[in-house]
């Protein structure tokens, strides 16, 4: 594959390659907002306890540090993109305030205000919502939405779901794709990730591999399993439209050769293909022993004489397939090897529940685990990955691993 050159010094080819640097986000006042009557809308299986949420994702990123990572909190680089863009300022403010919810009088004193709030304050108020109770101007008694909600009903809609960094966007070659999220609780994070990119000064010159507006296609789903092969995860997150039409874009930007296109089944303890299957070498896999045989896969070739997307008869698709066969004769390889996690049912479910599947890796070789997941790990250490474990009590009640937690902005070619 020619990814052409890129002076922006950011890039991803695989799930192995050496990490260099990563964007995460701490969790912050967002998850304060979660409550016993709103948290299965918002996606969280319990009520974390948020400091302790902190000081377990300060332990990941300086284990990150500790392997010469560079750390980038999300956070901090929205409040400074709007610290330097207005045209950032006025399209966050615009995707946050809801007008159709809101009312018009509502939403457009309330973006008037947004307007002259200082940076770091209004990314705060982005990214963990604003309550009724919380509007900065007083109640004129003209605003029907306003006499009819809650005091604690939410103007803006916090996002507790941003901490796992890896859905709003992912990095193929030396592009980035911005997703669409799947469900309503997820949706604005794509535009917070998207004034990022767009406006922030160490982003200058990136270009976009794939930008959809419509069909869901989210960043756990979306495994890179060697330079020019991608797998795709379609579930409950990624719509076979979104497969398709990332599909499609990746063939045109030379970015991708082959896709494979890996049916999961709907439901919360599978939301995305990393929570079965992650990558922990550049032939290895730690993978949910109970779909080890059974995933399967659409493979679609981008052929030679490919011409773009209006082109059909430039595209070859087969299968389905056994994902693992399948997989390794995309990438070249003879097998893929194969760590199960857990040798009996209950404790290969359990693990799963609890993201033993999810797995970062910093080099070939070399993952973050959260160190419940003993059992995974033990098997992990005995196939010979070394494995760093983080603690993730508080972090995991949004069912999600280290992988769910982190974007690779740039790795080495592995």
């Amino acid at each position: 594959m020619n990814h052409g050159s890129t002076d922006h010094g950011y890039g991803v080819t695989s799930e192995v390659g050496v990490l260099r640097t990563v964007m995460l986000h701490r969790p912050g006042p967002e998850l304060r907002r979660l409550t016993p009557r709103n948290s299965d809308q918002l996606l969280f299986d319990g009520i974390p306890w948020v400091e302790r949420a902190q000081q377990e994702h300060d332990m990941f990123a300086d284990v990150l540090r500790g392997r010469g990572v560079e750390v980038l909190l999300l956070a901090d680089l929205l409040a400074e993109t709007l610290a330097v863009s207005g045209a950032a300022r006025i399209q966050g403010i615009s995707a946050a305030v809801d007008a159709r919810r809101l009312g018009h009088t509502l939403a457009d004193e309330l973006a008037a205000h947004l307007r002259g709030v200082p940076a770091p304050a209004l990314a705060e108020i982005l990214t963990a919502g604003m309550t009724f109770d919380e509007l900065p101007f007083a109640h004129d008694g003209t605003s029907l939405v306003r006499r009819m909600h809650h005091g604690s009903d939410f103007v803006i809609d916090p996002l507790p779901n941003l901490l796992f960094t890896r859905d709003s966007s992912f990095w193929v070659g030396p592009r980035v794709a911005i997703t669409s999220l799947a469900l309503p609780a997820r949706m604005r994070e794509t535009s917070l990730t998207d004034l990022i990119y767009a406006f922030h000064p160490r982003f200058l010159g990136v270009r976009r591999a794939y930008e959809s507006h419509t069909a869901p296609i989210e960043g756990g789903d979306v495994l890179l399993l060697s330079p020019g092969v991608v797998a795709v995860g379609v579930g409950e997150r990624t719509s076979p439209a979104g497969a398709e039409a990332l599909a499609r874009s990746l063939f045109d930007d030379d970015l991708a050769h082959t896709v494979l296109v890996v049916p999961i089944a709907q439901s919360r303890a599978t939301m995305h293909l990393d929570t079965v299957c992650t990558m922990v070498d550049v032939d290895a896999v730690v993978m949910y022993p109970a779909l080890r045989d059974e995933l399967q896969a659409f493979t679609i070739r981008r052929d030679d004489d490919y011409g773009g997307r209006e082109d059909p008869s430039g595209v070859t698709m087969s299968g389905p397939d056994p994902f693992l066969p399948a997989a390794a004769e995309a990438m070249g390889i003879g097998k893929l090897r194969v760590i199960d996690t857990g040798s009996d049912v209950v404790t290969a479910e359990r693990e799963q529940w609890d993201d033993g599947n999810n797995t970062l890796a910093l080099a070939p070789g070399v993952v973050v685990a959260y160190e419940r997941n003993e059992v995974t790990n033990a098997r992990l250490a005995d196939a010979g990955v070394e494995v760093l474990t983080i603690s993730g009590s508080e972090l995991g009640s949004g069912r999600g691993g280290p992988r769910c937690l982190s974007c690779p902005l740039s790795r080495e070619t592995a």
